[in-house]
Parts: structure tokens; C-alpha cells; sequence
């Protein structure tokens, strides 16, 4: 049985920094981390990829079945390696340096999809980063989008910006044309503000459905989150917490949002 959510991109396990000097390993990546947070919320999940046939690739796995989220459609490859990324935290914030470059997850093509299980699906959601990591990922993640349209399926992407990754114009250029093709888009203000040249947050909600999203969930950190459709916006307020570590902190939103979307809900309860 296919999933209600199925989430593509790429996994990357993360070194942490610790107070103690050590590094912490744990599982990161957009996507895998919308994927738990969905999964914790009750939704039914499963992930799309390709992993390294390793000892990195292989904890995924391991954590993907303990959370609950089907890994049918997950393949692990000899000829490539499970994605790594480091965290650094300073006055800035957090830095992440990766080594991803030829990883397992960037050689998916579109000819490597899971047809059946896309047109099965009720909500596809993928990513900026999903794209970003390579030519032949963007491609196949236009290919999946189609594939889960085509079907009747709804299409959820973050922007999740990674200037690392790729250049400003490309990842306009790419992500705008994602967006355009989806149902529910769900940017945070300091990406839709480098993608869309807007700072306001009416405005930007108002270009995200100008592409075509029928729901926009604009986050906006510690002020909540700007919730929109054709006919009706609201601020959904932000609970106040004592922030530890920002990192996933978006796509913990997603898996929540689009496990209540699913599950029935109207945009602006999801939110809440």
C-alpha cells in the first residue's frame, strides 16, 4: 500500500558539535526531516531515494523503519555514498559545510522514479535542495511532479534556498518553475525574499499564488507563520519555545502542516 505522503530528496547524515568538543551524528536533510515529523504526527509516509550502500545509507534505513515511514520505494546503490554535512554554530547562527558532491542521492533520474507509488500518492513533497544537488535531481523531480499531477496528486514544495548549492538566478529560475506546478508552497521569509526581490509578506504570499499554489504557507520564525489561499489569508501566531538548535526547524512545520492537510484539514487549523 503506497503512502498518503511521500517525501523526495536527499538524506545527509549530520555531525553536530557538542559542548564537550565532540560530534554528535544524527540524521538531517530536508526532506527526511519533513518525512519524521510527518510520520510523528500520524501521517502515512514514505521516502523516495537513493542512498549509499554503506554504513550511513544503512542507518537511514534503520531510522526510517523505526519512525514508521516505508522505504519500498528507497534503493541503495554500490557505485555512490550516503550524503555527510557538518554543523558549525556561531553569532550568526548555524553553518552547514557538506560533502555531498557524486553522492547517491544526486545521480537519481527521472528514469529511476517509483511510477506506481507517485500516482498513488496524495501529496508529493519535495524541495529546492532536492533540485539544487545536481542537473539529472532537478529533472527528476520535475519528472515526479508531473507523474503525482497527472494522477490527481498534490505537490508540496519547500524552498529551502541553499546558495551553496546552486546560484541565486538558477535557483530562481528552478524553483519558480517547481512552484509554478504546485499545489502548496511552503517558503520561509529569508528564502522568498533572496528568490522573489519582495519584503513584505502579503507580497510575497501574493506571488507564491500568482505561480499557482493554491495554499502558501509563508513562515515567518518567531512571528508565525502567514497562511494564504485565492480567498483568505491569516497569521497563525508562532508558540514560543527556547530555541536550542534552529536547525530543521522548517521542515519540522512541513511534516506537521501537510500531515494535518491530508488528514482533512483546512489550511489555517494545519498551521495552528
Amino acid at each position: 500500500m503506497t503512502p498518503d505522503i511521500l517525501c523526495l530528496g536527499e538524506p545527509m547524515l549530520e555531525f553536530n558539535p557538542q559542548p564537550d568538543g565532540n560530534y554528535l551524528p544524527g540524521h538531517g536533510g530536508d526532506t527526511s526531516n519533513c518525512a519524521v515529523a510527518a510520520a510523528r504526527q500520524g501521517a502515512s509516509v514514505g521516502f523516495v531515494t537513493h542512498l549509499g550502500a554503506d554504513t550511513f545509507g544503512n542507518s537511514f534505513m534503520d531510522l526510517w523503519k523505526a519512525e514508521g515511514i516505508g522505504t519500498s520505494t528507497v534503493r541503495q546503490v554500490t557505485d555512490a555514498h550516503t550524503g555527510v554535512y557538518f554543523v558549525t554554530h556561531g553569532a550568526n547562527g548555524h553553518e552547514f559545510s557538506y560533502f555531498r558532491a557524486g553522492s547517491a542521492s544526486s545521480r537519481m533520474k527521472a528514469e529511476d522514479l517509483p511510477v506506481k507509488a507517485l500516482q498513488s500518492a496524495k501529496i508529493l513533497h519535495v524541495s529546492g535542495i532536492s533540485q539544487a544537488i545536481s542537473d539529472v535531481a532537478a529533472d527528476a523531480v520535475f519528472a515526479a511532479i508531473k507523474i503525482v499531477k497527472e494522477a490527481g496528486g498534490l505537490v508540496s514544495y519547500d524552498t529551502n534556498l541553499r546558495l551553496k548549492l546552486w546560484p541565486i538566478e538558477r535557483a530562481r529560475a528552478v524553483t519558480h518553475a517547481a512552484m509554478a506546478q504546485c499545489d502548496i508552497a511552503l517558503p520561509g521569509l529569508d528564502d522568498a525574499e533572496q528568490l522573489t526581490g519582495l519584503s513584505d509578506p502579503d507580497a510575497i504570499v501574493d506571488f507564491y499564488l500568482s505561480l499557482g499554489a493554491n495554499i502558501v504557507a509563508l513562515t515567518l520564525g518567531a512571528e508565525g507563520t502567514l497562511v494564504a489561499t485565492p480567498n483568505k489569508r491569516e497569521r497563525v501566531k508562532g508558540r514560543r519555545v527556547e530555541a536550542v538548535d534552529a536547525t530543521a526547524a522548517g521542515d519540522t512545520f512541513d511534516g506537521a502542516f501537510l500531515s494535518r492537510i491530508v488528514a482533512g484539514d483546512d489550511p489555517f487549523t494545519s498551521a495552528r
